[in-house]
């Protein structure tokens, strides 16, 4: 059995030529490892979706995405509910499920490890109809994937990812939501005990649903979160004023989230977010046009990965 790699030639601003270079030090590691390697370039959004799908239909034995988290989040989705496991080479801007996985950023490393790995099941979440595997959501960081993934935005990698959040923290209005979570539990720290409220209405800055601790980069905005509890951590920070804001958006990158003032967090199966507007929200990153009611949930270890 072979194994596909897809590569996405552009994540995290790499140069031109950055194509042939990945694909022949991936087959290269592939070839030592003793593994029969198909490399695929995608072309274009969507396209890494596209050919995870096909090479699971050819009986491939694992999918190794070399690209950043949209990408990821493309293959994942055409690998979830399938026994087909899912590697990852990180190489964009955030790499929130890569990092806190613990993959190797050399890719010659991460390929190797990927090849070698036992898969393990994770969670996936849903949101809007479309999944996700690290963080969606609505809100500012909503608003920062739509401005950072614009066609006309040619400041790609992790420099061109803070410009535009740097611009989002002072121009960004709060939105009014109301999230009805069912049964949850609030957390006490990182301890998830108690049950929570029912039915939420804020005006928030962050509306986060997080499989993950981390957006990436090690912003940890949800530091209790685990891939593989069967749970998602709804996270939201009411705005108190910007300037409040702007003084902890450190906090976020220090693993102390939870002490940003309007900071609160749920662990939900399921979740329904409303607001009297189209809701432009985010899976890994990418930016999606929903409608006024967004459905959340979590499919319990749908995605085999190798790590």
């Amino acid at each position: 059995m072979s194994v596909a790699i897809i590569i996405n030639p552009i994540s995290g601003g790499a140069p031109p030529g950055a194509a042939r270079t990945r694909a022949e030090l991936a087959l290269a590691t592939a070839e030592r490892h003793g593994d029969r390697a198909e490399v695929f370039v995608t072309e274009r959004t969507g396209h890494a979706r596209e050919l995870a799908k096909a090479a699971v239909r050819r009986g491939v034995r694992l999918v190794l995405v070399w690209g950043g988290d949209g990408t990821v989040n493309e293959v994942a989705s055409a690998l979830a509910f399938d026994d087909v496991p899912l590697g990852l080479v990180p190489a964009g801007s955030g790499n929130g499920l890569a990092t806190e996985l613990g993959i190797s950023r050399r890719p010659e490393h991460a390929i190797a490890a990927a090849l070698a790995a036992e898969p393990r099941p994770i969670d996936v979440g849903e949101i809007g109809g479309r999944l996700f595997v690290n963080v969606a959501g609505v809100g500012i960081d909503a608003y920062v994937a739509a401005q950072f993934n614009h066609e006309a935005n040619t400041k790609r990698g992790l420099l061109g990812y803070v410009r535009f959040s740097g611009r989002a923290l002072l121009t960004y209005t709060p939105q009014s939501y109301r999230i009805n979570v069912g049964r949850a539990y609030t957390s006490n720290g990182n301890d998830f005990s108690r049950p929570g409220e029912a039915t939420l209405s804020v005006q928030a800055v962050i509306v986060t649903i997080a499989n993950g601790p981390q957006f990436g980069n090690n912003a940890r905005i949800a530091p209790g979160a685990r891939f593989d509890d069967g749970f998602l951590d709804l996270v939201v920070v009411e705005e108190t004023s910007r300037l409040q804001t702007l003084r902890h958006v450190p906090k976020l990158f220090s693993g102390r989230a939870e002490r940003v003032p309007g900071y609160s967090a749920m662990r939900i199966r399921r979740a329904a977010i409303e607001c009297d507007r189209a809701m432009t929200f985010h899976v890994d990153g990418e930016p999606v046009q929903g409608g006024s009611c967004l459905n959340v949930r979590v499919h319990p270890g749908a995605l085999l990965v190798l790590a």
